[in-house]
C-alpha cells in the first residue's frame, strides 16, 4: 500500500478525467470548507489535524453524516496530518478476507514505527462478524480505524465496537459554504472548470437545492456545464434556464429503510401533535415526494387519531380510517388528495391522550402486579358447583338501577380505588412524549 501522501491527485491531467467532485475535493485542512464545529479551536478533530504527529495517540473514529459533507475527505487529511498509511475500501465491495490482508499489512508496517488508518466507506454495510474482525486490530493499535456512515451508529455498528471508536457527527453543509465550493470550482484553473461563467443567483439556487451535499451541488453545476453550447472560442455560460434543467428530478434525501425516514415521520407527527397544519403539510409532501407508501402514512395517522387525540374528538378515528380506505382506493396518484383533508383536521382537532396514558397505567400495573384475581362477584356462574362456590354472588346488575348505575367495585381488591382515565374535558394526567 502506498503511503497517504503519495495518493494525493499531483497530476492535473490525471485528475481531470475524475468527476468534478472528485477533483475539487480538498488535501488540506485550510480549503476544507464547512464542519466548523468539529474544526475548530479546541475542538477534538480541529486539535488533530492542526497539531498533526505530535498526537501520538489518534483514536479510532465514527464519522455519521449526510452524504457529502466531508467525511472521506477528513479521513484522508486525518491520515495525512499524522503521516501515516492509509488504506481506503468500501464495505459494499469488501469481506472479511480484505480486512484480514489489511490487518496483516497494518502488523507490517508497525514493526516499521508507520502508524496505519483504515478508513472504510459505508461501514454500516458491514455484518456483525465483518465488524467483529476489526475489534482485536482497533484495541491493539495495530490499525486507526476509520469509518464513514450515512446511518445512526447506535442501531448500525456493535457495541463493542462502538466503544472503541469516537463518534464525530458531521452536518449538512450551509448554502453558504456550498456556494463557497461552487465558486472555488469555477476559479481553480487545474482542477475546476476551465472557460465558464456562472453568476451568484445561479450559484445560490445550485447550493438552496442540493441539501447540504456538497457532491450533489459540485455534480449539478459540472451537469449544467455540459448542457451549456461553447461558444466560438470554446466558452461556456451557464443560465439560469440550463440549471433549472438540471434541477429538475433531483431525488429528496428520503431513505425509506434508514433514519431520514424515522426522522420525516417523527416530525410530521410532532408537528400534527402540536396542531400545526402547515408543519404536517410540509412533511406530508416530503414523504410522497420522496416515493414514500401513502398507506404507511395512512396507518400512521390513524394511530395518531386514537393516541393524540382519542376522546377529545372521537369522529377523529374515524375520520382517519375513511382516509386510510380513500387512499387505498383511490391509489397513489391522487392519494395525496384524502392524506391532505385528514393531516389538516388532524392537526386542528383537540388533542387529549388521556385513554393512552390510562392504557399504560393499567398495562404498568398488570405486569407488575401479576394474573391477580378476578373478584368473586365478576366471575359468571353457568354452572350450579360454581354458583354453590360463590361465583357471581352479590353482583349488582346496572340496569336493575336507575340511569343504569350503581356503586360496585371492579378491580382486584390490591388495586381498589386506582383510577387511570380522567375524561378530557376534565384535568387530566398527560404524558410526554420523546
Amino acid at each position: 500500500m502506498e503511503l497517504f501522501k503519495e495518493l494525493a491527485y499531483k497530476d492535473p491531467q490525471k485528475k481531470t478525467k475524475a468527476p468534478l467532485a472528485e477533483r475539487m475535493r480538498p488535501s488540506a485542512l485550510k480549503d476544507f470548507l464547512g464542519q466548523e464545529e468539529l474544526l475548530g479551536d479546541g475542538c477534538f478533530l480541529g486539535d488533530i489535524l492542526k497539531n498533526g504527529s505530535e498526537k501520538n495517540a489518534l483514536t479510532s473514529l465514527i464519522l455519521w453524516g449526510p452524504p457529502g459533507t466531508g467525511k472521506t475527505t477528513l479521513a484522508r487529511i486525518i491520515a495525512k496530518s499524522v503521516s501515516a498509511t492509509f488504506i481506503e475500501f468500501s464495505a459494499v465491495l469488501s469481506g472479511v478476507k480484505d480486512i484480514r490482508e489489511v490487518i496483516k499489512e497494518a502488523k507490517t508496517n508497525s514493526t516499521r514505527g508507520v502508524r496505519t488508518v483504515l478508513f472504510v466507506d459505508e461501514i454500516h454495510r458491514f455484518n456483525k462478524s465483518q465488524q467483529d474482525g476489526f475489534l482485536h486490530s482497533v484495541e491493539d493499535g495495530t490499525i486507526t480505524l476509520i469509518g464513514a456512515t450515512t446511518e445512526n451508529p447506535s442501531f448500525e455498528i456493535n457495541a463493542p465496537l462502538l466503544s472503541r471508536c469516537k463518534v464525530l457527527t458531521l452536518k449538512s453543509l450551509s448554502e453558504d459554504a456550498l456556494q463557497k465550493i461552487l465558486l472555488n470550482a469555477l476559479n481553480d484553473k487545474t482542477h475546476g472548470l476551465r472557460n465558464v461563467s456562472a453568476n451568484e443567483i445561479i450559484l445560490r439556487l445550485i447550493a438552496s437545492y442540493s441539501a447540504g451535499d456538497a457532491r450533489m451541488a459540485l455534480s449539478t453545476l459540472e451537469a449544467a456545464v455540459l448542457m451549456a453550447k461553447p461558444d466560438q472560442e470554446g466558452f461556456r455560460e451557464v443560465t439560469l434556464e440550463i440549471v433549472k434543467e438540471c434541477l429538475q428530478g433531483r431525488a429528496l434525501r428520503y431513505d425509506k429503510k434508514g433514519e431520514e425516514h424515522y426522522n420525516v415521520i417523527s416530525a410530521f407527527i410532532k408537528s400534527m401533535r402540536g396542531s400545526d397544519p402547515d408543519a404536517a403539510l410540509y412533511w406530508l409532501s416530503r414523504m410522497l415526494n420522496a416515493g414514500e407508501d401513502p398507506l404507511f402514512i395512512a396507518r400512521r395517522m390513524v394511530i395518531f387519531a386514537s393516541e393524540d387525540i382519542g376522546n377529545a374528538d372521537p369522529s377523529a378515528l374515524t375520520l382517519a380510517m375513511s382516509v386510510k380506505d380513500a387512499v387505498h382506493f383511490i391509489g397513489p396518484a391522487e392519494g395525496w388528495i384524502p392524506l391532505a383533508q385528514g393531516v389538516t383536521y388532524l392537526a386542528t382537532a383537540k388533542k387529549s391522550n388521556a385513554s393512552y396514558v390510562a392504557f399504560k397505567a393499567a398495562s404498568k400495573d398488570a405486569n407488575e402486579r401479576g394474573a391477580l384475581s378476578v373478584p368473586m362477584h365478576l366471575r359468571n356462574a353457568p354452572t350450579k358447583l360454581m354458583s354453590e362456590l360463590g361465583y357471581s354472588k352479590g353482583y349488582k346488575y346496572p340496569h336493575d338501577y336507575k340511569d343504569a348505575e350503581v356503586s360496585q367495585e371492579y378491580l382486584p381488591p390490591e388495586l381498589k380505588g386506582k383510577k387511570y382515565y380522567t375524561a378530557p374535558n376534565t384535568k387530566e394526567k398527560t404524558e410526554k412524549k420523546s
